[in-house]
């Protein structure tokens, strides 16, 4: 099965610690060789990389490995196919235009017997349903707020309520982004951390990389990463609990009123 990575911050960030880790397990120290892809916001753009090789061999993920791009929201994946061919279209993450914003996901499971018949504006390209899902939830919030983005308790609702219908279907683990707020939804398995002040060193479970963030961070820095299984084994993880609908904003974890 798929897995996924996210960051959220409230400065702008890079993620080459966590992504070399995660890479890792794109074909060296995990199965996932079927394709891999991230995408960085950065303001109202997005910056999106997808290869179909895996992670681990792929000169795309070296370099960005070795570019700092710094970002306040990221969102990967890697990729062992189960529905849809290997193909770059079938490769995570997803980006499509709502309300005048990027939105991008990215999705870890199985939707079995999940279908998606669009006569709407969103429709998928590949042959995922991981895409299918991406499409039904954009349809379903521009029909719900067709000529606005609505207040996020208002959104909250409605993608609970649309997250919890496709997860109906199966396994439906997900990283969902705006660019301000990222949206994390378990089905199974998701743990997430919270680097603040006063911060340590981190040492990756994948790769034998240590760094010491006392040497990288300002005392206001906060930064969250939420990951399929954790990618340090010297701090601590929290488990997402299954059918929880998580959001995250300026690197911690939002109220939803």
């Amino acid at each position: 099965m798929c897995q996924l990575l996210g960051m959220n911050c409230n400065v702008p960030t890079d993620i080459c610690f966590s992504f070399e880790g995660f890479c890792a397990r794109g074909g060296k120290t995990d199965e996932h060789r079927d394709g891999w892809g991230i995408a960085f916001f950065e303001g109202l753009g997005c910056r999106v990389f997808v290869d179909d090789q895996p992670s681990i061999d792929s000169p795309i993920a070296h370099l960005v490995q070795q570019y700092p791009i710094k970002s306040m929201n990221v969102i990967a994946h890697i990729r062992k196919a189960t529905i849809g061919q290997v193909g770059l279209e079938n490769s995570h993450p997803f980006k499509r235009e709502l309300w005048g914003r990027y939105w991008v996901m990215a999705h870890n499971g199985d939707l079995k017997d999940f279908e998606y018949n669009s006569a709407g504006y969103y429709r998928p390209v590949g042959t995922t349903d991981s895409e299918q899902a991406f499409c039904l939830i954009l349809e379903t919030l521009c029909q719900a707020f067709p000529d606005r983005q609505p207040p996020l308790s208002e959104l909250y609702s409605v993608l609970q309520s649309i997250t919890d219908r496709i997860a109906s279907y199966g396994i439906f683990n997900y990283l969902l982004s705006d660019g301000d707020h990222l949206f994390v939804h378990c089905s199974t398995r998701l743990n997430y951390l919270i680097r603040q002040a006063p911060f340590a060193s981190a040492h990756l479970i994948d790769e034998d990389i240590t760094v010491d963030f006392r040497d990288l961070t300002d005392a206001e820095d906060r930064v969250a990463i939420i990951a399929t299984q954790p990618l340090t084994d010297n701090e601590v993880w929290t488990v997402i609990s299954p059918g929880e609908l998580l959001v995250f904003h300026h690197g911690n974890l939002s109220k939803i009123p």
